[in-house]
């Protein structure tokens, strides 16, 4: 006859392994949205960057090529200016389609009556 010790501690152990796979199954998962934000805001800032500074590089070599003193590098600033706006925005709208797909749609947060 086995003993009722050996029984009622082995029922035990077994329904707190079922217990705590309830609870994996069960828990909410919690996304880490600070560090993948800070991420795509990172390059956002690179592309910022360095499309006016790869701009401004080729305008001053236009400028020494072709011996137009200021105007290489002004057209060339302006123009990496305008194009890493273009590409800052359309990586901008990539990311937010992605992170759509991935999280879901934004969720807002609820209305507070009280004034502070």
């Amino acid at each position: 006859m086995p003993h009722p010790e050996n029984s009622r501690e082995e029922a035990i152990r077994r329904l707190d392994e079922r217990a705590d796979a309830l609870e994996a199954r069960t828990a909410p998962v919690t996304h880490d949205y600070g560090s993948k934000a800070a991420g795509y805001g990172y390059r956002l800032m690179g592309v910022l960057i360095g499309g006016v500074f790869v701009g401004l590089a080729l305008g001053a070599g236009a400028d020494v090529v072709f011996k137009t003193a200021p105007w290489g590098m002004i057209i060339g600033l302006l123009g990496g200016f305008g194009i890493s706006i273009w590409m800052a925005v359309s990586s901008a709208q990539r990311m937010a389609a992605e992170a759509a797909k991935e999280w879901g749609p934004a969720k807002d947060i609820p209305f507070d009556d009280e004034e502070d």
